[in-house]
């Protein structure tokens, strides 16, 4: 059997955070046994999804949930919902909303690479506001008889010309439109499963391979049963705009047990973890001559969730002779490939995804490297 390395792919100690691109979170093992469990036999997908669906929401106390192909896919599959419904001459138009109503307000602060989601759905996105401020005006105005929804991502919240959510929501229930929200990488606080919903969003979104550490390729959609149902209709294994977002039974099943555990498991003792990784870290960096460190929480958007904690490491570059982003390379290209997120000022170093002792290597290489040089 070929692993990673015979194929020539170096595993990576991920101190970035659950990016995509390094494969997100690691499953359990008792995800995997879930998995290959459902592997053995066939079943009805549409049916599936459909009673996955309503377990998962019975699990979380919401009115409805939907398995999805990742947190974008949700994206695209609640843009399609909003614009053409049920009907099905509208969902096999898509993406030709013409004659649909079809646009979505977004603050230009909150514009961010997966507005293509929406827009291959065939949603047009009203963007109010400017990168300083937002005001509530400035929504109000933007909505008309074509707008279907506003769309709000979580992060974004943290910058000062956002609008917050319950702001947007407020003015979203008195006009009668949708709000969706995209919450992809914002567990923990395992309370944001439903926090959002009860707030009053339509569509809340998650990523399953982040936090909930279920199948990378998996999303959780949770929120009113009225227009989750409609975004099923536009999703696999319908055809409609969802048909290429394919969910096999095993990803489906993979993430019913992924959020069983996720309900049951000790997360303040996760916290603790990531608290003494920090913390060996930073004092580890301290006595490095050339380097200035703290520990801290993000207040911009980048790798969420905001709630973890950090260690910001700033370099003399001048004296070492090596930029942030040259350490950066130098531990990517290493043995073991280290992966880390350099930000404007710092590399930071973010134990989200760091197993137990890593911490250790990670603080060895960049003594290493520094030395080196």
């Amino acid at each position: 059997m070929a692993n990673y390395e015979d194929l020539g792919v170096k595993r990576i100690i991920n101190a970035a955070g659950t990016y995509t691109k390094f494969g997100g979170s690691l499953i359990p093992s008792e995800i995997i046994e879930a998995m290959e469990d459902a592997s053995h036999s066939f079943v009805d997908i549409d049916e599936l999804l459909q009673k996955s669906g309503e377990y998962i929401a019975r699990c979380l106390n919401v009115e409805a949930a939907l398995v999805t192909a990742g947190a974008a896919a949700g994206l695209t599959l609640s843009a399609a919902a909003c614009i053409a419904g049920s009907e099905p001459k509208c969902i096999k138009a898509l993406p030709n909303s013409e004659g649909m109503k079809n646009e979505f307000i977004i603050m230009r602060c909150h514009r961010n690479p997966y507005d293509q989601a929406l827009i291959m759905a065939g949603a047009k996105l009203i963007e109010v506001g400017n990168a300083i401020e937002t005001h509530l005006y400035e929504v109000e105005g933007a909505i008309n008889e074509k707008t279907v929804g506003i769309v709000f991502f979580i992060q974004s919240e943290m910058l000062e010309a956002s609008l917050s959510l319950k702001e947007i929501i407020t003015i979203a229930q008195d006009k009668n439109i949708k709000v969706i929200v995209d919450a992809a990488g914002e567990l923990p606080p395992i309370e944001n499963l439903v926090k959002f919903v009860k707030m009053g969003a339509d569509i809340v979104l998650f990523s399953g391979g982040k936090d909930i550490r279920g199948p990378q390729s998996s999303g959780l959609m949770v929120g009113k049963k009225d227009i989750v149902e409609i975004c099923r209709l536009h999703g696999y294994p319908h055809h409609a705009i969802g048909r290429p977002m394919k969910l096999d039974k095993e990803t489906i099943m993979g993430l019913v047990r992924a959020i069983e555990l996720y309900l049951k498991e000790d997360h303040q003792q996760r916290i603790k973890k990531w608290e003494e990784q920090v913390e060996y870290l930073k004092k580890g960096l301290d006595n490095i001559p050339y380097i200035q460190v703290f520990s801290g929480y993000p207040t911009q958007p980048l790798t969420q969730p905001a709630t973890i904690p950090r260690v910001y490491v700033k370099f003399n570059e001048k004296t070492l002779g090596m930029t942030k982003e040259d350490i950066a390379q130098k531990l990517y290209e290493g043995n073991p490939r280290i992966a880390t997120v350099v930000e404007k000022n710092y590399l930071t170093l973010n134990p989200h995804m760091l197993a137990s002792g890593e911490e250790k290597l990670v603080l060895e290489k960049i003594k290493e490297i520094i030395k080196k040089n």
